[in-house]
C-alpha cells in the first residue's frame, strides 16, 4: 500500500502528459504532494491533473512549456512558484528519443536531441535551485541506461543522458551543504508512448542492440521508475544524493 510520504510537499514534474512523466505524477500525486505538471502537450497534461485530483484529492495544475526553449523553462518555475508559493521537489522528466546512425544524423537531430533532453535540465535546475535553497527539497533528474553505457545508433541520447548524470553529480556536490539533494534515475527499456512511437530502424545491427536487452526479461513499466523517483523524492533517501539509479532489469550489465 502507498503511503504519504509526501504530504505537503510541493512537486514540479515536466513530461508529465504521458509515459513515465504521468506515472510519477499519479505516484507522487497518490503520496500527498502538490503538483504542478509541465507538458508542451499542455492538454495531455491537464487530463493527468484533472485525474489526479479527482482521484486523490490533491491541488495539482498544468503548464504548457516547451523544454526545448530556455525562457520557457525559467517561464514554467515562475509559474509553479507563483501558484504554490514553494517548491520542495523537481522532477525533470521530460525527454525525446531518436534513433540513427551517426553518418545520417543531422546537425538539427542533433541540437534538438540535446537542447530538449540537456539544456532544459540545466536551465531548469538553475531556476528552480534558489527555491530548492530556501525549502531544503531535492531535485531528481530523468537520465537512462543509456547514460551509463554505450548503446550503438543513439550517440546523440547516450551524450544527453550522461550529461544529465554530470549535472546531477556537480549539483549534488554544490549545494549539498544547502541542504539540497541532487539524484537521477536511470531507466533501461520502458513501456511508453516515447518507446513504442521511436521503434529500432529496421536498417542496423539489431543483434548488437539486443545484447543489452533487459536481463529480467521484459521492459519496465513507467511505474516501476515511478516508485524509484517517488522513493528519491521522499524522506526515506535522505542520506541519498549524487546517485544514477539504475531501473534497467540488469540492462546495463552487458
Amino acid at each position: 500500500m502507498i503511503g504519504r510520504r509526501l504530504e505537503g510537499k510541493s512537486a514540479v514534474i515536466t513530461g508529465a502528459a504521458s509515459g513515465i512523466g504521468k506515472a510519477t505524477s499519479e505516484r507522487l500525486g497518490a503520496e500527498g504532494a502538490t503538483l504542478v505538471l509541465a507538458d508542451i502537450n499542455f492538454d495531455g497534461a491537464k487530463i493527468t491533473a484533472d485525474e489526479i485530483a479527482q482521484k486523490q484529492n490533491v491541488k495539482t495544475m498544468a503548464i504548457a512549456f516547451d523544454a526545448s526553449d530556455a525562457n520557457s523553462c525559467r517561464s514554467m518555475i515562475d509559474e509553479a512558484i507563483i501558484a504554490r508559493g514553494k517548491l520542495d521537489i523537481l522532477c525533470n522528466i521530460a525527454g525525446i528519443m531518436d534513433w540513427g546512425p551517426l553518418a545520417d544524423f543531422s546537425d538539427a537531430r542533433w541540437e534538438r536531441m540535446i537542447n530538449i533532453n540537456l539544456s532544459s535540465v540545466f536551465y531548469i535546475c538553475r531556476h528552480a535551485i534558489p527555491h530548492l535553497v530556501e525549502s531544503k527539497g531535492n531535485i531528481v533528474n530523468m537520465s537512462s541506461a543509456s547514460g551509463l553505457m554505450g548503446l550503438a545508433y543513439t550517440t546523440a541520447y547516450c551524450a544527453a543522458k550522461s550529461g544529465v548524470i554530470a549535472i546531477t553529480k556537480s549539483l549534488a556536490v554544490e549545494y549539498a551543504s544547502k541542504g539540497v539533494r541532487v539524484n537521477a534515475v536511470c531507466p533501461g527499456g520502458v513501456k511508453t508512448p516515447m518507446t513504442r512511437d521511436n521503434p529500432i530502424p529496421d536498417d542496423v545491427d539489431k543483434e548488437m542492440l539486443m545484447r543489452h536487452w533487459p536481463k529480467l526479461g521484459d521492459m519496465a513499466e513507467p511505474e516501476d521508475v515511478a516508485a524509484a523517483v517517488a522513493y528519491l523524492a521522499s524522506r526515506d533517501a535522505q542520506q541519498v544524493t549524487g546517485i544514477a539509479l539504475s531501473v534497467d532489469g540488469g540492462q546495463v550489465l552487458g
